[in-house]
């Protein structure tokens, strides 16, 4: 994939297929105390399962900015990596309250989340808006975790070409690719989260088979990873199978027991 604007890789080219991921944002559920005693129970867990401790599952926390630093101290040296729920789309200026990516970086975050739909629902992130975190993420050398997801429960096909036209709108305001970009697509339909389940298996995989599709046209040779979050949690992985690469974790993840379950299933994918 070469520097600039998407649409650089050859049409319908694969992408690779990467290690199954899990990441969890932590959104501002957990306080100070209690985001840095999860962040040492998850570093224990890393510590203990062979997939992770072998890097065969990729792991990776979100914490609130608050809590970043607490989270870096407890997962240093382990697998897990860490990185933030949001980012500003310049690195300097008169931004009051904004935070830079390049400073994120700098921290030793790899991950970075951009367009939630809580980010586009509360705080009014337009498309345009989205592309420019996108690309400050791109700049920074920061994977962006990107959500896509429909408002409304309907037909697959239909959530398919919402999530499409999601990604359409973002990129076309993306100018920092290059050949070392990573990204993660998160599909989260937005009517599913928050529920009791998740949404059916089938809608997922079909969502996510034109998403993978949408990505080999416009990323080829690069990393990405198909990811599905909207109350994912035990057994989902399970379920899906092969279909996503890993799964973005809420609630469902504040107990690492939990985690732990997910963590089994992610390797039984990776064998």
């Amino acid at each position: 994939m070469s520097s600039g604007a998407v649409g650089q890789g050859a049409p319908g080219a694969p992408v690779a297929r990467p290690l199954p991921i899990l990441g969890v944002s932590l959104k501002l559920y957990l306080d100070v105390a209690a985001t840095g005693a999860w962040a040492g129970e998850l570093a224990e867990l890393a510590a203990r399962h062979p997939a992770v401790a072998g890097e065969r599952v990729r792991l990776f926390a979100l914490p609130s900015l608050t809590a970043l630093a607490q989270t870096r101290q407890q997962l240093a040296g382990t697998p897990v990596a860490w990185g933030a729920q949001d980012l500003h789309w310049e690195d300097r200026g008169a931004f009051t309250g904004a935070v830079s990516g390049a400073d994120l970086a700098e921290l030793g975050c790899r991950y970075v989340e951009v367009g939630h739909a809580e980010r586009k629902r509360i705080f009014g992130e337009t498309p345009a808006v989205v592309g420019q975190k996108l690309n400050a993420a791109f700049r920074n050398g920061l994977t962006p975790v990107f959500c896509v997801g429909e408002q409304r429960a309907g037909t697959p096909e239909l959530a398919a070409a919402e999530c499409i036209a999601q990604l359409e709108d973002a990129f076309g305001h993306v100018t920092q690719l290059s050949a070392t970009s990573e990204i993660v697509v998160a599909y989260e339909p937005e009517w599913a989260i928050g529920r009791p389940v998740p949404a059916p298996a089938a809608h997922v995989r079909f969502v996510a088979d034109r998403l993978r599709a949408w990505l080999g046209a416009h990323f080829a040779g690069a990393e990405a990873s198909v990811i599905y979050g909207g109350s994912a949690q035990r057994g989902t992985l399970a379920e899906l199978g092969d279909s996503v690469d890993g799964l973005f974790l809420g609630r469902f993840a504040h107990r690492v027991s939990d985690l732990a379950a997910i963590v089994d299933e992610a390797a039984a994918l990776a064998e």
